[in-house]
């Protein structure tokens, strides 16, 4: 147990915790939206509280470039600037610089140079600098800066970016951040048990006040992804809340959580919603489809959001069809509330030593469905 972060219950590998920012405790497992540029598309803060949320992520390399640091920081910092006064974790930048290869133009151990994806302007990122952003934004939780290579990479570039992940996690380690702001280390390795085992090792030697588990979710079959969660997790430190970076489909959300993961982000819920969709007990509904034209039901009868309580599928079809934003609006807040009351209901089951019981009724729920 640290003083950040406790361990309340566990079922198995799961667990049930409490991490405690500047800005509030968050109840683990946690599901974070997603507020690349300091919001959460369409949907405001108070929104956000009254659906469940506890925590929120910004984008370190979207608000680098657009409005910058040094702005946000002269109006009071990102939760001023964005009126969430909860916790907000952000990320370092580098997923995005290195999911952009083709903007890069130089990888040393000092840093990346790449070109920005808004002008193409030269731009340059190394430890020291995306500390020193993250710290004028006043995140709650800063991420180290790190090397996410893509899943065909040859081993030894993968053993590459491990080794220059550690090194610049080191360094990030020492440079300075804002009061109170915690620091997660982030482990590679791709699903190499060798590369992943040394890069937790090397981490977890430098004392961060989480780690997550990254490079995971970017194209390897789902089987590989979940097996290396599980012993990879083992491995983290488990005084220290564990993250994984990017995922947030219901099944996949249960698998992480049982695998003994503590955070999870993704930007699914809002991004399904832009393109029609809704998540629900039924399985994905696309609401463009004609057989929703008629259909006076809430989108799931199960589902506790304002947007259920009021709102039938017919209507909202029309609103998607016709373009109007309110649609939009209203599947990202059902679809946020989605998975937000899953993960607080896994929590709740962990709680109970019911974890494996709640996992496959949902899941059978959700194979059963047909939409």
């Amino acid at each position: 147990m640290s003083d950040r972060f406790a361990v309340t219950a566990t079922d198995g590998a799961a667990r049930a915790g409490v991490l405690r920012t500047v800005h509030g405790d968050v109840p683990t497992p946690a599901f974070m939206p997603v507020g690349t540029k300091a919001t959460v598309k369409t949907v405001d803060p108070d929104e956000l509280r009254a659906l469940g949320t506890t925590i929120l992520l910004g984008n370190t390399y979207h608000l680098h470039f657009r409005p910058g640091e040094d702005l946000i920081a002269e109006l009071g910092g990102l939760h001023s600037f964005m009126g969430w006064d909860g916790p907000i974790l952000t990320d370092s930048g580098g997923f995005q610089v290195f999911s952009l290869r083709d903007t890069i133009t130089a990888v040393d151990d000092d840093g990346v140079t790449f070109r920005s994806v808004y002008d193409g302007a030269p731009a340059r990122f190394t430890p020291e600098s995306v500390a020193e952003c993250q710290a004028k934004l006043g995140s709650d939780i800063a991420m180290c800066l790190d090397i996410c290579p893509p899943v065909d990479i040859d081993r030894a570039e993968l053993a590459e970016a491990v080794r220059r992940t550690t090194l610049w996690a080191t360094r990030q380690r020492a440079a300075p951040r804002a009061d109170g702001q915690l620091l997660f280390g982030i482990a590679q390795g791709a699903s190499d048990p060798e590369l992943r085992r040394r890069s937790i090792a090397e981490l977890s030697e430098l004392g961060f006040d989480g780690y997550a588990l990254g490079g995971l979710a970017i194209g390897e079959h789902r089987g590989v992804m979940f097996e290396t969660t599980a012993w990879g997790a083992d491995l983290l430190p488990s005084e220290r809340p564990r993250y994984f970076m990017g995922i947030g489909d219901p099944e996949g959300v249960l698998e992480v959580i049982e695998r003994g993961v503590d955070m999870f982000d993704c930007v699914l819920p809002t991004r399904t919603a832009r393109t029609g969709s809704a998540l629900t007990w039924e399985g994905r509904l696309n609401l463009r489809n004609a057989g929703f034209a008629r259909d006076p039901r809430p989108l799931d009868e199960d589902c506790s959001c304002p947007v259920c309580a009021r709102f039938t599928r017919a209507y909202i079809r029309h609103l998607i069809n016709q373009q109007e934003l309110l649609g939009l609006r209203l599947l990202s807040l059902h679809n946020l509330r989605f998975l937000l009351e899953l993960t607080a209901n896994a929590r709740a089951a962990i709680e109970q030593g019911r974890l494996a019981a709640f996992k496959a009724e949902a899941l059978g729920r959700l194979a059963a469905a047909v939409v």
